[in-house]
């Protein structure tokens, strides 16, 4: 009788400990999705929210920011639906999309910039020259007193944020219906990122293209529009006329870490990163 008494409570106390460490581990996974803020969308915006993200974690011991950089168009989508914490665009929301109740928070602008290969002897176009160059009405550079050359339009692809806001800006849009669709030459090269773009139009002398303001180095020229050089302080000033907002994008209550986030994204010192890294601070 002694034995099976012993038995028993020994199966109890096993049954017990899986009981309780079950309930630790489900505990301690809450805990880990609760530390977590997931941001999703614009590619452009990104790089402001990565470098913003890891100066924060390193001030606020386990908490991790996960950014992905998969297009406006996503990030959008990503807060309406509440797969991300926050949603990232580089474009202002469109008519449709300002129906959906997403709480928008302009952290910064940027200039976009029309870039040509640093052979390229052209250095400022008009805004109309530089629509018709897109919309491949104007084909060669010595139309616009360059070399005889044909020139090579590059553009973003289909959903980017920059695209749209490019094409927004620079008057390469027409209505069918309810829809807005680009006019941009069916001629011209599509690039993935801005990465894509810059490395593209480094490497072809008789290429142009467009990228965010913060891409811009020595491997490309970034043209004057209208005799306006596109940089921080003629965005800020808005006589450069190709720039947009840097949202994020976030839908009915916060979490605490995310609203910790985006409080220090709108500090000063977020502000400061943000223009470090070439963007444009809202103050």
């Amino acid at each position: 009788m002694l034995v099976l008494k012993n038995s028993k409570l020994s199966l109890f106390l096993l049954v017990f400990s899986v009981m309780f460490l079950s309930g630790c581990e489900k505990k301690d996974s809450n805990k880990s999705s609760n530390l977590e803020v997931t941001i999703a969308g614009s590619t452009s915006v990104t790089p402001y929210a990565e470098k913003i993200a890891r100066e924060f974690e390193n001030k606020n011991n386990g908490i991790e920011i996960n950014v992905q950089g998969l297009g406006s168009t996503a990030g959008i989508k990503a807060a309406d639906e509440k797969t991300a914490d926050i949603g990232m665009s580089s474009r202002d929301l469109k008519s449709k999309e300002k129906s959906l109740d997403i709480d928008q928070h302009i952290i910064a602008h940027e200039g976009i910039a029309v870039i040509t290969n640093p052979k390229n002897k052209v250095k400022n176009l008009d805004m109309q020259t530089m629509t018709k160059i897109f919309k491949g009405e104007i084909k060669n550079w010595k139309q616009v007193g360059g070399s005889d050359q044909a020139i090579i339009v590059i553009s973003r692809e289909a959903g980017s944020g920059t695209r749209a806001a490019f094409d927004e800006l620079a008057k390469l849009e027409e209505e069918k219906g309810d829809k807005k669709l680009s006019i941009v030459s069916e001629d011209a090269l599509i690039a993935d990122g801005n990465g894509a773009i810059k490395q593209n139009v480094a490497g072809k002398e008789n290429a142009i293209g467009y990228i965010s303001l913060g891409y811009v180095d020595e491997s490309i020229n970034a043209l004057s529009i209208d005799r306006v050089e596109p940089t921080i302080e003629n965005v800020i000033s808005k006589a450069y006329k190709i720039s947009r907002p840097f949202l994020f994008l976030t839908k009915g209550e916060l979490k605490e870490n995310t609203k910790a986030y985006l409080d220090f994204v709108m500090s000063e010192e977020g502000q400061a990163i943000i223009k470090s890294e070439g963007g444009v601070p809202i103050k």
